[in-house]
């Protein structure tokens, strides 16, 4: 892909998630670097959202809360994992997009990537999330194809 087919700009960077391909695509701002990470993405059509959006928020060990929507198809799971715990499902680092719910961020479970597993975010090695979160910023132009 070639960020001039989806963006103005690289103002602030950018970041392309390719559903289909299962891959993230970062440029920053200045077009010196450039990053390809495999993905996690949503498990069905309905759960997917695709179109402009931008990263609000960086959160280090973020809490994990399930949307209405998920906890009405699975009533048995928790109402929330702080942080830091292991089988916390956003990992170590999330990227919080203007879309409620939606984020870009870690897995505890690397079988995930490269797959259609998520209830709507886009998942990552933590490793990956790790660099990603370093290179991204607040305004970080974001668009899901």
């Amino acid at each position: 892909h070639n960020w001039q087919d989806y963006f103005d700009n690289t103002r602030n960077g950018v970041i392309l998630c390719d559903i289909s391909a299962r891959a993230l695509h970062y440029w920053s701002e200045d077009q010196s670097i450039y990053r390809l990470y495999p993905t996690s993405v949503p498990l069905s059509e309905e759960l997917t959202r695709l179109g402009h959006t931008e990263v609000t928020d960086k959160v280090v060990a973020p809490t994990w809360r399930p949307t209405p929507s998920m906890l009405e198809r699975n009533p048995d799971w928790p109402r929330e994992i702080a942080g830091g715990d292991p089988g916390n499902p956003l990992g170590p680092l999330a990227l919080y997009l203007s879309w409620p719910a939606y984020r870009i961020h870690g897995t505890h479970d690397t079988r995930k990537i490269g797959r259609r597993s998520s209830n709507g975010c886009i998942g990552l090695y933590n490793e990956h999330i790790r660099q990603l979160f370093e290179l991204a910023n607040v305004g970080t132009q974001v668009m899901l194809i």
